[in-house]
């Protein structure tokens, strides 16, 4: 039994433990099964130790048989290769031989990267077959072998390692980015599910460099098969005197940098990745100008929920994100009416989280511009009074005197919340 992948980069690299996964060499599964191991789907060489649950795989071949990410083939008996079930825990078109006779060396080559394909056995002992130390210390994401190239998910894992590693200097090695060009330029990718697809793009916004995620997958061409209106922002101008970037595309990735820094949640750095599609659909005779960009942006954003199901707290805030983005730009210049008006589009009054997210989103699209990534945001702390000023009402005590006066309640509380604003704008503006 040796220890693999992750926990042993990790531990190498100095970095904290995480999950634990385990190989077992020289096994079959009614060897782990008799010592009280669950298996893991119907037929597949994965199991769960008893008590700490970790996964136990057993040492395995594979053979791809169909194009995708779904179901395997694998020998339990020593017989050959037989198919497995199409279980969540299966990938794709594969087949495996578990046979008791594959070798440590043979399991490790399936693997994706050489710095995931590091074994420890139990006295401590490392077995790296494939220059996996070399790499870690040169800061290299090689992968093992042509065999990278059967599993389509592979492209989006090793530019979400890129995006995880690179603030210790890791880049993708030149070899692997042009196998992950080839693999882009083909069909593969389209046979990822959305939920795998979106998988990966919520853990790579969860790095200290979601930038590096889109980077990479731009540089190899599989952003435009995966997110083709993010990639469409490429190329597209801006007006320099608020953009000294320039490019919608460099502007982007410069936001998603100042979201990481200013510890945004995914939830808002996916908004930020999001909130400037509109651009890639103005009409090109007017750039750098992108008149109603914010309202055509909802049209692109719409395109990628269709394709990807990203989780509804995601979406509803990259959408507000991408229809009032400027608005929130603008706060300092609004009527009260205006404001009002925006903090109801947002929910703010039952939803003060998505008014904080709002302006955090805001402050890291401002910031999101060379030269400009330590500016101040007064617009984010100005609309948060507006709206702390707003929700001071006792809502109660106005609907209570409003009834009395014939008034709706709804209209007597909108009323009551546009007189605050409009003494706290008087009070700001002198």
């Amino acid at each position: 039994t040796y220890l693999v992948g992750g926990a042993v980069r990790d531990k190498l690299l100095g970095l904290p433990p995480g999950e634990k996964d385990w190989v077992v060499v020289g096994a079959k599964p009614q060897h782990l099964l008799d010592r009280g191991y669950t298996q893991v789907g119907k037929d597949f060489p994965v199991f769960l130790h008893p008590e700490t649950k970790e996964e136990y795989a057993l040492a395995r071949l594979e053979r791809k048989t169909a194009p995708g990410h779904k179901g395997f083939e694998f020998d339990t008996t020593g017989s050959g290769f037989h198919r497995a079930d199409d279980s969540p825990v299966c990938q794709s078109g594969f087949e495996f031989d578990t046979t008791g006779s594959v070798t440590l060396e043979d399991d490790l080559k399936r693997r994706d990267l050489t710095v995931n394909a590091i074994a420890e056995a139990e006295d401590g002992t490392l077995i790296d077959p494939y220059g996996g130390q070399k790499d870690l210390a040169e800061r290299r994401l090689r992968h093992v072998s042509e065999a990278f190239a059967e599993d389509p998910l592979r492209v989006l894992r090793v530019a979400r390692f890129a995006a995880r590693f690179a603030e210790l200097g890791f880049t993708v090695a030149d070899e692997t980015l042009a196998l992950m060009g080839r693999m882009s330029a083909g069909d593969e990718l389209a046979s990822l599910s959305g939920e795998r697809v979106w998988r990966e793009i919520a853990l790579a916004l969860n790095t200290d460099r979601p930038d590096v995620f889109i980077s990479v997958l731009r540089d190899c061409g599989a952003l435009k098969a995966l997110l083709p209106e993010v990639d469409a922002l490429f190329g597209v101008p801006q007006p320099e005197r608020h953009h000294p970037e320039v490019d919608t595309g460099l502007h982007i990735l410069l936001c998603l940098q100042q979201a990481a820094r200013l510890g945004a949640d995914p939830v808002v750095r996916y908004a930020v990745l999001m909130h400037d599609l509109g651009k890639a659909l103005t009409d090109p005779a007017h750039w750098p100008s992108h008149h109603r960009h914010e309202t055509l942006g909802l049209r692109a954003l719409s395109k990628v929920h269709e394709r990807i199901p990203v989780p509804k707290e995601y979406a509803e805030l990259a959408c507000l994100v991408c229809e009032h983005h400027t608005n929130l730009h603008r706060a300092l210049q609004l009527r009260p009416a205006t404001l009002l008006s925006l903090l109801e589009k947002l929910d703010a009054f039952r939803r003060p989280q998505r008014l904080a997210r709002f302006i955090l989103a805001g402050e890291a699209d401002s910031r999101g511009r060379t030269g400009l990534e330590s500016e101040p945001y007064p617009q984010g702390a100005y609309l948060q009074s507006i709206f702390d000023a707003a929700d001071s009402i006792d809502a109660g005590a106005v609907v209570q005197a409003g009834q009395a006066a014939g008034r709706e309640p709804r209209q007597a509380v909108r009323q009551a919340r546009l007189k605050r604003i409009t003494q706290a704008v008087k009070a700001a503006r002198g």
